[in-house]
């Protein structure tokens, strides 16, 4: 039988900066595989607006590899009856794929994987695809390890290669896939990647935090990132080169839009440091990053509020026509995810492992290791980061002054004028019909006075901060998970020295 190196695509749809497809050419005959697990698919944070995602970056992938007359060979099923159906067909060499910080599901899956390829002396060669270090014990220099890890050149794609001849690639999965969610595939990719480093980004900086002008103004590039149609690497590189470029055009909207870069260049290393939680404790995509706050919500939640939130339905527009954003399109700006986030946690105290799974379903772009930190980080859970407590009015005048993005996604408040369109509650009778709005018919009351419950969470989380135990949970929290560039002596105050930690971000 012919011996081959399998090339497991996951999470990485692309040639370019692959290390697995690099090193499997460069010693022998190739057989590019990606496994459609169902099972993965029938998890509770898994949904096919994800997969629209897969699918379009699949497509891609396979004409990309036609070009060098290697076959992207698809099944369906358990990697594992996959991977022992081609051991009776081939020889199999070794196995080559990138680490991946999934969710428990795929955790658990690659254990299987490495047990099953011990058992048949298979060499499983894995590589970094991110800034994530596999078995971190603490934060020590992480930064520096991150730009170690991103300065060489994005890999380009092997010239050429052996594949496998014969062999029956099998179909792309396909799913009905909604025009108003946003695409995947590496050509897409491209152009975002393009669009934003040209005029669409030179503001991003300054747009980022208002849905209505972050729609354009952010890059977009999220679910490329999070399904591999580009790598970290080369999107880095091409920011910064195009930074360098910049720098030698002598104008004011030049320097404009490097900052702009420089911005988005910081969130691309905040991407590597939120996976890397998840990377050195699985656990935390099911329990508290701090330990000291089990039972603090988990037996409060409310089914009502918890369905009113999920169908964009509390009574407060912007928040409302955030959700309603989201569920439409599968994307919506990262200030707007973390009050939806805020709102959910602090006014509705609800858990954040439900309304979790409720926006990882909802989001094209969903990345396990960066959602589950930012779940706890915005419920106020981890020990160590202030908690926010987002004014969802404030929020609303600040960021959609005239009600243009909340009539957009809450038509049935068109004919609320900007005065009222906030807190159209406050409308009297008249006035509401007059608006072709009426509460309790057209658009619900609000679910709670927000001041008032926002007071209330603030004083409970407060109370909870204060146990015995507290201070030294979040020191151990900040030891293993608090980003700093160098190895420093973490000390934190006592819970009773800390009066007030909470900001209400405007």
């Amino acid at each position: 039988m012919d011996a081959i190196h399998i090339v497991w695509f996951k999470r990485d749809l692309r040639l370019i900066d692959h290390a697995p497809l690099c090193a499997a050419a460069a010693r022998g005959t190739v057989l590019p595989l990606y496994v459609y697990e169902p099972d993965l698919w029938a998890q509770p944070d898994a949904s096919a607006r994800q997969y629209a995602v897969i699918q379009a970056g699949l497509a891609d992938l396979r004409e990309a590899l036609t070009v060098f007359g290697a076959p992207l060979v698809i099944r369906q099923g358990d990697v594992l009856e996959v991977l022992a159906a081609l051991r009776q067909q081939y020889t199999i060499a070794g196995l080559y794929s990138h680490e991946e910080s999934g969710n428990a599901w795929t955790y658990q899956r690659d254990r299987r994987v490495a047990a099953w390829c011990r058992s048949q002396g298979i060499a499983w060669h894995e590589f970094r695809q991110f800034g994530v270090v596999r078995g971190l014990q603490a934060r020590r220099a992480w930064a520096t390890q991150w730009e170690a890890q991103m300065a060489p050149a994005p890999l380009p794609a092997p010239l050429e290669w052996h594949s496998v001849q014969g062999i029956e690639p099998g179909a792309i999965p396909q799913l009905p896939v909604d025009p108003a969610w946003q695409g995947g595939g590496r050509r897409a990719g491209l152009r975002l990647l393009q669009s934003f480093l040209g005029a669409r980004g030179a503001r991003y900086h300054r747009e980022m935090s208002s849905p209505v002008s972050a729609e354009s103004a952010c890059s977009r590039l999220s679910v490329h990132l999070c399904s591999g149609s580009l790598s970290l690497r080369e999107v880095l590189h091409a920011v910064r080169a195009r930074r360098e470029a910049l720098r030698e055009a002598d104008d004011p909207a030049a320097a404009v839009q490097r900052r702009a870069l420089s911005a988005f260049d910081a969130r691309l290393h905040w991407h590597c440091h939120f996976i890397q939680k998840l990377e050195s404790e699985p656990e935390i995509e099911f329990r508290n990053m701090q330990r000291g706050y089990d039972g603090m919500r988990e037996q409060d939640v409310d089914p009502a509020r918890l369905a009113a939130w999920c169908a964009g339905e509390t009574g407060w527009p912007f928040v409302d026509a955030c959700m309603r954003m989201l569920q439409a399109t599968g994307w919506i700006n990262f200030r707007m995810r973390a009050m939806l986030m805020a709102v959910a946690s602090y006014h509705l105290w609800l858990h954040w492992r439900p309304t979790g799974l409720h926006l990882a379903r909802c989001f094209s772009d969903y990345e396990p290791g960066i959602h589950w930190s930012q779940c706890q980080m915005q419920s106020g859970v981890t020990g160590i980061n202030i908690p926010r407590i987002y004014n969802p009015i404030k929020q609303s005048r600040d960021q959609d002054p005239e009600g243009l993005f909340i009539r957009r996604w809450l038509p049935q408040l068109a004919g609320v004028s900007s005065e009222w369109i906030h807190e159209p509650w406050r409308m009297s009778a008249a006035l509401q019909r007059q608006s072709g709005c009426v509460l309790g018919r057209d658009y619900p009351a609000p679910i709670t006075d927000h001041l008032q419950a926002a007071r209330e969470a603030k004083a409970r989380l407060t109370a909870w901060r204060r146990r015995p135990g507290m201070s030294e949970g979040n020191r151990a929290v900040l030891i293993k998970h608090g980003s700093r560039k160098r190895d420093v002596r973490v000390r934190t105050p006592p819970v009773s020295a800390q009066p007030d930690l909470f900001g209400e971000p405007g």
